[in-house]
């Protein structure tokens, strides 16, 4: 028997077509939000004009009135790279009815391919199961829709992926101790 391991879940929804990626992470660092930013503009072909946010740190480093965010230095470097705005929802029940796509995708994904639990021997195969229920998904229909999620005519509206791969990685400087390790995010190697 193998060990039970808590992984986090990036989600990133089209909400023309409904299509949408789901990535796993083993923490919610800003880069596994910046890498699964690339990871989904990848599978979709494309990247947006336009992305919405929830107010969420690994974006966001303080907000302003409204939806006006003071953005974090690292988060600028990918939407320059793809070229897409950033839009932040209105927090708490305000804005609420803004970002019912993506959390309606996330309970329907992990009823259809969460329950039960799967069990997989690494992160790789983990998210090789991800990407499997993602393409199965674009085979289904939204509500009386005819043409399924994978269908849906949306790549007119974005725009092509740069030429070269965007970096998700953070630069940080480390000191070494007098036992040679290295403290990075209070954890010591």
């Amino acid at each position: 028997m193998g060990e039970s391991t808590e992984l986090l879940m990036f989600v990133m929804r089209r909400s023309h077509s409904g299509r949408a990626v789901h990535v796993c992470f083993p923490s919610e660092g800003q880069e596994a939000f910046l890498e699964g930013h690339a990871i989904a503009f990848e599978r979709f072909g494309r990247a947006p004009g336009r992305v919405r946010y929830d107010n969420l740190k690994a974006a966001a480093v303080r907000g302003l009135a409204g939806r006006d965010r003071v953005e974090s230095d690292r988060f600028t470097a990918p939407r320059s790279h793809f070229g897409f705005d950033a839009f932040f929802c209105r927090p708490a029940i305000e804005g609420a009815y803004e970002k019912g796509g993506v959390e309606g995708e996330v309970r329907r994904f992990r009823r259809r391919h969460l329950v039960p639990v799967p069990r997989v021997g690494s992160l790789a195969e983990q998210n090789a199961l991800r990407e499997a229920a993602d393409c199965l998904d674009d085979e289904h229909h939204i509500g009386s829709r005819l043409p399924t999620v994978g269908q849906m005519a949306e790549r007119p509206a974005l725009r092509h992926l740069p030429a070269e791969p965007f970096d998700p990685t953070i630069p940080r400087r480390a000191k070494v101790d007098r036992k040679v390790r290295i403290s990075v995010r209070g954890s010591s190697y």
